[in-house]
């Protein structure tokens, strides 16, 4: 679904606005740059990018990440970096949007945020769909979102 808050060619998919501000096209291949605003309390499932390498830059808000087993924090002016092949996720914490910049190198991926706002896929419900365009992005989902355990919990 197209999405005009972020500016042209913005879309956004389950409350998270994605706009690609440097596109694969334009570095050759080389990388993405997508600016993102995801609400409190969203994140995606376990995943690995099996041949991209991804950072974040946090411009707002706070998120919580789980990379190969370790789970740490980062706010507003920090980084994170995730090696291609790396099982990771990330949880956005706090009662504000988080607003982040998703570096993929090579690129290619924005295409997959472009899909699931097209097809406005759920979790879990449509997750059979949602892995067979993952797969066509070099990604495989692994495991549930952070905070899938406190749910089960009843927390």
């Amino acid at each position: 679904m197209k999405d005009s808050t972020l500016g042209p060619g913005a879309v956004q998919w389950l409350g998270t606005h994605y706009r690609t501000t440097l596109t694969t096209d334009e570095t050759g291949g080389a990388m993405s740059v997508t600016d993102s605003v995801s609400p409190p309390g969203s994140g995606p499932p376990r995943h690995i990018h099996h041949d991209a390498d991804e950072a974040f830059v946090m411009l707002s808000g706070d998120a919580e990440f789980w990379l190969a087993g370790d789970r740490f924090f980062r706010g507003p002016g920090q980084t994170v970096f995730i090696p291609r092949g790396l099982e990771h996720t990330f949880r956005i914490v706090g009662e504000t949007p988080s607003r982040h910049l998703v570096i993929l190198t090579p690129g290619g991926f924005e295409g997959f945020f472009a899909e699931m706002s097209a097809g406005q896929f759920r979790i879990p419900q449509d997750m059979p769909a949602i892995d067979q365009c993952a797969a066509r992005y070099h990604m495989t989902f692994t495991g549930p979102p952070l905070g899938a355990e406190d749910a089960e919990a009843g927390q």
